[in-house]
This record gives C-alpha cells, structure tokens and sequence, in this order.
C-alpha cells in the first residue's frame, strides 16, 4: 500500500491500514513534514530521503505484525517519486494532497506505471471526480484488454474528505448526533438511547450497534478510555449481552426518512416587501407611532370641524408638512390641531431620512452578504467557511435548518456558497468581541466551530458556552488527547450541555482505508471514540457468511449483517450510497428486515455493520479477492 499526501489524513489513513488491517505501507510525504508516525529505531538515510523505521503496528488477532510504514520524502509524487515507493507492484494507492490538481496529476501517472493498481483520490472537486474515474478506470482496460472485468481488482475511486466528514458534522450540531449513514436513499441514523427503567425494554430500532460504555453517562467518564471488559464500550453486542447490560445506554440503528430530491419551496411573489429586513424594529416602531398621531389629528379635525373624514385627513396632511395656508381668523381649535400637525411634521421628517438610509443600506448588504435578521432564534451558528464549512453548509441548508456564518476572511470558499443560498454571514474574527453576538449566538440552537485552529475552535466555545451555558456545541479538534481533555473538561464544567468534538480526518479515514481494501464504505460514524463502519460486501468468496443463516453470520464485535440487496447481479447498481434512478422498482432495493434464518447465497450482495479488525478480517484473509462492488 502507498499512500501520498501532506496533511494529517495521510498520517492518519497510514496508521490506519497498519494498526487495524495489518498491510505494509509506504508513505511519501513532502520534505517539510515532520516524521508521521513514532520512531522506536534510528533512522536511514534512503535515496529520497529521511526512511524512518517506525513502531511495529498492531495486526489483528492471528495475524503477523506487519512492518514498520517506510516514508518517502518527495516535493512532488512524478513517475521517478512513484516508482521508487513500489507503485508499480503496489495493491493500492491513495492520494490525498489537498491539492487537487496534484492529485489529478499523480493519479494518471499511476495508472500508467500499474494498469491493475486500485486508486484512491482525494478530490474536492465532485464534478471532476466522476469524470476521472470513468477516464482512469477505462485506461486500466484499454491496457489490459484481455483482463476479464469480473477478475480486475484495480479501480477508482473518488472521495473527499469535506464530503465524507459533513453529514457527521451537521448530525451533531442539529440532532446532538453524528451517526449518520445514507444508504439507498435512507438516512440511517444511530442514536444514543437511555438506559431503560425497571420492567422497560429499549426499542433496538434495525438492530442494537453499541452497548455504551459506564462511563458515558457519567460527566467525569471519559467515553470509555478507563473502564475495559465488560463495563467499557462494546460495538456490535449479540442478544446475550444487551440483555445483561442492565442500566447501560444502547446505540440502535433506525431509518429516518428518504433522501430523494425534496420538492422546491415556493418562491415569494414579486409584490411582497421584506420589511422586517429593510426596516428596524425600533424605525418600525416610530414609523407606526407618527401613523397613529395623524390618524388622531384627522379624526380630531373631523369632529371639531364638521368636514368630510377624507377632506379632514387632506387638511392634516397638509399641516404636517407645511403646504396649507395658516389658520389665522380661525376657530382655537382649528389652530391648535395645525400647531400639533406642525409639531408631528418635525417628528416625521429625521424618521424618514432613517428609513432610507436603512433601506439603501440593506440593498447595498443584499448583493454582497445578509445581515442576520433581527429576532432570529434557534438557528445553527456555523465558524468558519473553508471547504469542510462550505460542505456542511449546504447539507444544513438542504434540511433546511436556519444558519448564520461566521467568516474571517471574505474571500474563503464557502462566502460564495452563502451568498447563493441567501445565508446571513458575519465578517470577523470570532475571536473578537461582538462578533459572536452579532451571530445572535445568544439565541442559536447550536454552535458548530469549525475554523481549522483548535485554539480558535475552543475559545469560541468557551465563549459561547459563557453566553448560552445550555448551548449545543460541536467542535473540529484534530489532536485525540486534546479533544478528550476538552470533552472531559466541558462536561464537568457544563453536565447539562451537549458538547461533541469531531476530527474531519477520524471520520475520513476509515472511508479512504475501506476504499483501499476494495471496500465500497457507506459510512463511518464515531461511538464515543471508536469507529464502526458500515460496508458493502459480496458474499462469495466468504466462507464467513457464504451458506450461513443471518443468524450464524453474525460475529459479536466483528461484524453483522443489517440488509440485503435484493436486486439481481446484473440490475445491481455500483453505489449504494448514491440516490435510487428516478421511476426504479422499489423492490429492487436494500431489504432491511432480515429473517434470522435466510441462508446467504454466493450471488447476494449484502451491507455490513462492522469494525474496522473485523472489515480487515473479512478482506482476503481466506484467500479471496477483495473486489470492489
């Protein structure tokens, strides 16, 4: 395995196939980084640079252990870097530089060098991401023609990591959760549910994906990094153990809703004037207090003077703004209703200068960026607009969940997005004072802070939480043991808060490792600090499940199957991730309520819920191939 990139992913993506799959791994990284992994032997000098003998990494139970992960220092991955890490008689290859164009360029020089090489490319760009695996993957048959298709293990695939992280991260901030999997045109969502009272069972939803561990419920706890055995965490528990877990919390998997294209909200007509966003409330307020003073002046006139209500209303008119004769000769009382009419003239005019200069204002604001509306509440404050934040964006917009931007740089990426969909974004440093407030934090449903500094990260929390102490807080923190210091700290600082920490790279990786096993991943979501990921598998070639009931296939923390694909081989379409083609059969799809006593065939397809050791387990061990879908 080969893995290329220069940020945390790549370290975290290596560390991943060697602790959890066991495979031996060349990293190439550029000159500047640091050594990715810990050193536990001195380090040689190879031809391209500093190769570093690493830690031996943890196999799976039965396993060797695999070698230490060699790396490759290089500027750019070209043909001479490539070759020199073994791609030419690699299995795999991940790019993952944060820049697209490299990968792009690395990606067909691969191809080149190794026609049956399975490539995994980071790509932020989704357009240009389908274009290239349909162009890489029929280069690697145009090279090797006589190849059957059915026997190829080499294949593109195109992720990204904004995209794979962005779903987890608008579950956490909208329902407190990030385990979100979309399957066949399902959300799947796994939720934490309380442990159930005396003579109460807890609905297990599809089925029971995790038995929390003691600690969760307990604000000092940290997630299950103290307590083992059987008070710690347990992923994927059988029937025997969710009995005996008496007063312990249960993740249970159930479907949410379909994901298909949501009908257009109808659109504003042309006459309709926004103008609770021209207008203050307060120059609302005034416009209508200077209203009811006329109202009362005409009124008035028309009953002292006997005229008709409309020619009343015409002469008040006339005395507020100063066009009608004085009433000289005339009744007191015809004099003093133009003295008040003068009067309320005056109050009128600096009234009328405000309104246009808060209209031209908000005209001028409505082409560049949106002002939070005033009085907005239980809306999502969303920090920063990078590519992650422009991703979760667009997923909170399309549930249609209120959100206001917090930007400190009006060039970033997601400003234009925000801008499209109408998003109010706020300009500033959350970091500085009255910006946060600005936000109307002190009325948002949940803070997500996802600016790619930790400390900036934190320190709006803490501001918020200091605002809105029962505030539901997600933050972006790469650092593990700083993220659980920051947990631990925030529950026992605030027990009754929601406060989640979320690594883009902990939730991407898992997916990027999946694809370069030959896995098609649907998902990846975080039990407290362990990842279950969920899988797309054949059946043959597995004596694992191959001629076993649904019952004897499942493997209590390894793995279990929750559904079926019931489309025939040739019907079968290659994501499942991806929305069901518009007027499909709704039988050809993902059968979720499994009979116990189904036997699998060789020819079914199935979706596992499984950990990463036993996906790893599942992956060739018996001698099969581990075909993409």
């Amino acid at each position: 395995m080969v893995v290329c990139g220069d940020d945390g992913l790549a370290r975290r993506l290596t560390a991943e196939l060697g602790e959890v799959y066991g495979e031996r791994v060349t990293l190439v990284v550029p000159p500047a980084s640091e050594p990715p992994l810990a050193v536990g032997r001195p380090a040689r000098r190879g031809r391209w640079g500093l190769v570093p003998s690493a830690r031996a990494l943890r196999a799976p139970a039965g396993e060797p252990l695999a070698e230490g992960p060699q790396v490759v220092e290089a500027a750019e991955p070209d043909e001479e870097v490539l070759s020199a890490a073994g791609v030419a008689g690699a299995a795999a290859l991940a790019l993952v530089y944060e820049d697209d164009d490299r990968n792009v360029r690395a990606a067909l020089v691969a191809r080149r060098l190794n026609p049956r090489l399975r490539l995994v490319i980071r790509l932020y760009n989704r357009k240009l991401g389908q274009h290239l695996e349909d162009l890489l993957d029929q280069a690697a048959i145009v090279a090797e023609p006589g190849l059957d298709p059915r026997e190829r293990d080499s294949a593109t695939t195109v992720l990204s990591d904004a995209d794979t992280a962005a779903p987890a991260l608008a579950a956490s901030a909208v329902a407190g959760t990030s385990k979100v999997v979309q399957a066949d045109g399902l959300l799947l969502r796994a939720v934490e549910r309380m442990p159930p009272g005396r003579g109460e069972t807890a609905d297990p939803g599809l089925c029971t994906l995790a038995l929390l561990s003691a600690t969760s419920t307990d604000p000092a706890g940290s997630e299950s990094s103290v307590l083992g055995g059987e008070r710690g965490l347990q992923l994927l528990p059988d029937d025997r153990a969710v009995a005996a877990a008496a007063g312990r919390g249960t993740v249970a998997l159930e479907a949410v809703a379909h994901t298909g294209p949501a009908q257009a909200a109808p659109r504003l007509g042309a006459a309709s004037l926004p103008v609770a966003s021209l207008f203050s409330r307060r120059l609302r307020w005034s416009l209508a207090g200077i209203v009811a003073a006329v109202t009362a002046l005409a009124v008035a006139s028309w009953l002292t003077t006997g005229d008709h209500p409309l020619h009343a209303a015409y002469i008040t008119l006339l005395d507020i703004f100063a066009i009608n004769d004085p009433a000289v000769g005339a009744p007191a009382q015809r004099q003093l209703l133009q003295i008040l009419a003068g009067f309320v003239g005056l109050l009128l005019l600096p009234v009328l200068v405000a309104a246009a200069l808060e209209a031209l204002g908000a005209f001028r604001t409505a082409t560049v960026l949106r002002r939070p509306p005033r009085g907005l509440s239980g809306h999502v404050v969303l920090l920063g607009l990078g590519k992650i934040g422009a991703r979760v964006l667009a997923r909170l917009r399309e549930l249609e969940i209120p959100v206001v931007c917090v930007e400190s740089d009006p060039q970033a990426r997601g400003v234009a997005l925000a801008r499209r969909l109408r998003v109010p974004v706020v300009v500033g440093d959350v970091t500085d004072e009255g910006v946060l407030e600005a936000a109307r934090v002190h009325r948002a449903h949940a803070l997500l802070a996802l600016t790619s500094s930790d400390t900036t990260n934190l320190e709006a929390a803490l501001y918020a939480r200091a605002v809105k102490p029962d505030l539901r807080v997600v933050m972006r923190l790469y650092e593990d043991d700083f993220a659980t210091a920051v947990y631990r700290t925030l529950r026992v600082a605030h027990p009754g808060a929601l406060t989640r920490s979320r690594s883009v790279t902990h939730l991407a990786a898992p997916a990027f490792a999946g694809a370069m096993m030959g896995r098609q991943i649907l998902g990846a979501i975080a039990v407290e600090r362990r990842v279950l990921l969920f899988a797309v598998v054949d059946v043959a070639g597995h004596p694992q499940l191959e001629g076993r009931t649904i019952t004897e296939s499942f493997r209590p923390g390894a793995w279990r199957v929750i559904a079926l694909d019931a489309a025939s081989p040739e019907d079968r379409r290659p994501d499942l991730a991806s929305l069901p083609r518009e007027g499909a059969d709704s039988s050809q799809g993902l059968v979720w309520d499994l009979h116990p006593g189904y036997v699998l065939k060789p020819e079914d397809r199935v979706v596992l819920a499984a950990t990463r050791r036993g996906l790893a387990e599942l992956r060739g061990r018996t001698g099969a191939p581990a075909a993409r879908p």
